[in-house]
C-alpha cells in the first residue's frame, strides 16, 4: 500500500504499520520502530503518549487505505455492482499474493492478539469493521436496486457474512501458506451465494 507522507510523524506511523503489519503487535516495540524510521526516541513520544496511542493511529491509517481502496472500486459506475465487488476481493487477493501470503489482514491479526487487552483499541478495530462492512453494504444495496440480488436480500447482515468470510480465509491462508482459500472465498461469494 503505497503512501506518500511528508512529516515525521507521519513517517513513523507509516513505518509502524508496515512493521507491524509483518511483525505483530507485541513484537513491533518501539525502538524496532524508531530505528526503522530513522528517527530519535524522543520524536516517537512528542507525537504519541504511548504505544496504545500509536497503535490507534496505525490503525486509523489502514482502515482509510483499505476504505479508500474499497471505494476505488465502489466508483466505478460503468461496471454491474457484483462485478465490482467481486474485483475489489479478486484485487485483494492479488495484493496478499504479490506479498507471499504472510500478512493477511492488520485488522483481524490485531483483533486476535490485542482486542481482549485494550479496550481502546477494541473500539478502533470495531469502528474499522464496521466502515468496511459498510462500504460493502452499500454495493450490495445497489445491486439490489439493479435486480442482481433478490429484493429479499438484506445487504448488511449479507455484507457482514461476506466480510467475516472474507477474513476466514485470510486466517487459512496464513495457516496453510496458499492463495486457494482466497480463490475458495470468492467462488462460492460469487459463484454460489450472489449468483443471479
Amino acid at each position: 500500500m503505497p503512501t506518500t507522507h511528508h512529516t515525521t510523524r507521519d513517517h513513523i506511523i507509516d513505518v509502524g504499520l508496515h512493521f507491524m503489519h509483518s511483525a505483530g503487535y507485541t513484537a513491533a516495540g518501539v525502538k524496532q520502530i524508531l530505528a526503522l524510521a530513522h528517527v530519535p526516541k524522543g520524536s516517537f513520544y512528542h507525537y504519541f503518549p504511548s504505544k496504545e496511542a500509536f497503535t490507534e493511529e496505525v490503525l486509523t491509517r489502514y482502515g482509510t487505505l483499505e476504505i479508500n481502496r474499497l471505494d476505488g472500486f465502489l466508483r466505478n459506475r460503468k461496471v454491474a455492482p457484483l462485478k465490482r465487488l467481486r474485483n475489489y476481493f479478486e484485487a485483494l487477493a492479488v495484493f496478499y499474493e504479490q506479498n507471499h501470503l504472510a500478512s493477511g489482514c492488520l485488522l483481524g491479526n490485531l483483533s486476535s492478539e490485542i482486542a481482549d487487552h485494550s479496550p481502546v483499541l477494541q473500539s478502533v478495530l470495531r469502528g474499522a469493521f464496521h466502515r468496511w462492512q459498510d462500504g460493502i453494504c452499500s454495493i450490495l444495496a445497489e445491486a439490489v436496486e439493479h435486480g442482481d440480488l433478490p429484493k429479499s436480500s438484506k445487504p448488511d447482515e449479507l455484507a457482514a457474512f461476506l466480510l467475516n468470510g472474507w477474513e476466514g480465509a485470510l486466517v487459512r491462508m496464513r495457516a496453510d501458506k496458499s492463495n486457494k482459500p482466497l480463490y475458495n472465498f470468492i467462488h462460492y461469494a460469487f459463484d454460489v451465494l450472489l449468483r443471479k
